[in-house]
């Protein structure tokens, strides 16, 4: 630009944003030897909102490019083997504890996501254009020649000091997925900002984050802010995401502003999407070296009225959706428990290291409920397990709904039940006393055999003598032959008991269960959703 353009466009934003030329043009000098090179323009949170609900009475624009043969045909590995030029880094010159790196576009990742850098203190922004020289292509088959006009970028990654351009710890990329790991670095399961139809007799809609804005942190600070437009068909949304990158765990609040542009038929708040292959009660898919496969073990939940609940993971044979209705949870989540590298046997994945994601709601949700998908699977490269809350009152045309809350990606969730808690669960062949094989001195007789493992809140400080009563529920069929077994290397007890089938027929079992002394109420619930085979396929013991 001219420079007598650009004294001409400074006053006139000046004007506009109530500061001064000289002040405009400091602006414009903070952000001029990085990657940041557009033209400033006034943002706030506000605007976004405004201009997200603005958004939303107009028709939907699909603005997926027709990418360069050259990105449209690369494969993964020559996708991933694009570098980003740490010298371009976004807060490069800060030399701070945090730092901003972007995606190329390429493969499915079509849709152009715009950046901009957002000076805190003049609430300037000036866009991140894309252009070749910020990323290195000598590891990959790129004809740079290709790379015409401003593609815009996929995602963005941030990394946290002392790993600086090495390692990052969070990651936003494709639609409106992201994720972020705890103090091991691994990443795992991963987060939405807004789930639409996923279990509904429609296509499921993938709502994209479609701009991003970043706030400059200060040099010493390990938390920054972004902000995000969403734009999908059906809804257009605003979120604000601070994000505190602690020594143990990422923490993010959320507040996100919702609004439709259609009726829709399910909307899922606060998603999360991961991987369930096989764990310690469901071997079906587990015929490898690996004794358990997954990136999150169990569902928990916090509800409303302050019961905890423990619903273990399913590859179901058939798709299975469950709903579990709830008044202001106090939060949910996939949770991994089971952080030993002997559960698992893996040294490529490292299933032991994944964290687990916490929902904490920071505003009051209302009447839904929380909904869990799951999909069969017959390995472990797709994630086939998501989870959300869905508002009880339908989402009308014109609808605008807020949601506040809080992300935890840590090893485990930031609160607990003071409970005992479900450690483990176990099944396999019932109908014949522990100790004998199966069949043997037995009549013909079909049943499935559970151990359900509680440790942790004061079981093992109980006194001895204690009685143990295990409470159990079922949908159908008979529960019976209980044994109660302590089990002293966990420092808990071991609830044993036969499901037996009343019937033919092979619905689904809903199962509960939880520990009690006379009144007292000692542990988590468990709840657990068992698939019986067909009577003529029920292999007899």
């Amino acid at each position: 630009m001219h420079r007598r353009n650009l004294l001409k466009a400074s006053m006139a934003i000046a004007a506009y944003t109530g500061l001064s030329a000289s002040g405009l043009l400091a602006a414009q000098a903070w952000a001029g030897d990085r990657a940041a090179d557009g033209d400033a323009k006034a943002f706030d949170f506000d605007w976004l909102k405004a201009h997200a609900k603005q958004l939303s009475g107009k028709q939907y624009q699909d603005t997926r490019q027709v990418l360069p043969p050259t990105l449209a045909t690369m494969t993964p590995q020559n996708f991933n083997a694009i570098g980003y030029d740490g010298n371009h880094s976004l807060w490069k010159d800060l030399n701070g504890q945090l730092d901003v790196q972007f995606f190329h576009v390429g493969m499915g990742f079509k849709t152009p996501v715009r950046m901009h850098s957002v000076d805190p203190k003049t609430r300037l922004a000036r866009e991140v254009h894309f252009r070749p020289s910020l990323f290195n292509y000598e590891k990959t088959t790129v004809d740079t020649q290709q790379l015409k006009g401003d593609l815009g970028f996929s995602g963005f990654k941030l990394f946290k000091a002392p790993e600086l351009d090495r390692h990052d710890v969070v990651s936003f990329l494709g639609a409106s997925y992201f994720r972020a790991v705890d103090n091991t670095g691994q990443y795992g399961l991963s987060a939405r900002g807004l789930a639409i139809d996923t279990y509904a007799d429609k296509r499921e809609e993938f709502p994209d984050f479609t701009q991003f804005w970043f706030e400059t942190p200060s040099k010493d600070s390990t938390r920054f802010v972004v902000y995000a437009l969403l734009d999908s068909p059906s809804a257009t949304g605003a979120y604000r995401f601070d994000i505190d990158c602690q020594a143990t765990q990422v923490v993010m609040a959320i507040d996100a502003h919702i609004n439709a542009r259609t009726a829709i038929q399910q909307m899922g708040i606060a998603p999360m999407t991961s991987m369930f292959s096989c764990g310690t009660h469901e071997r079906r898919m587990c015929d490898t070296i690996h004794p358990q496969i997954h990136d999150s073990d169990r569902l928990a939940m916090w509800r409303g009225n302050g019961e905890w609940i423990c619903r273990p993971l399913n590859n179901p044979a058939t798709l299975q959706f469950n709903t579990f209705a709830d008044n202001d949870p106090k939060g949910f989540g996939l949770v991994q428990t089971d952080h030993e590298f002997a559960s698992y046997q893996d040294t490529v994945d490292w299933y032991s290291k994944r964290p687990s994601l916490w929902v904490e709601p920071t505003t009051a949700w209302g009447e839904g409920s929380i909904d869990l998908l799951e999909i069969p699977t017959t390995g472990e490269t797709m994630d086939n397990i998501v989870a959300f809350w869905t508002p009880k009152k339908p989402v009308a045309a014109g609808d605008s709904l807020t949601f506040g809350y809080k992300l935890y990606w840590s090893a485990l969730p930031p609160v607990s039940t003071p409970l005992a808690q479900v450690h483990a669960t176990r099944s396999g062949m019932g109908g014949f006393t522990e100790g004998w094989a199966p069949g043997e001195h037995y009549p013909p007789v079909w049943a499935r055999r559970f151990a359900v493992d509680f440790k942790g809140g004061g079981l093992d400080r109980l006194p001895e003598g204690t009685g143990i009563e295990p409470v159990v529920t079922c949908s159908h069929g008979e529960v019976k032959d209980f044994s109660v077994l302590v089990l002293d290397d966990i420092k808990g007890y071991r609830i044993l008991f036969d499901w037996y089938p009343t019937s033919d027929s092979a619905a689904p079992v809903e199962m509960r269960l939880f520990i009690r002394t006379n009144d007292r109420t000692l542990s988590e619930t468990w709840l657990y959703q068992y698939f019986p085979p067909a009577a003529d396929k029920r292999k007899y013991t």
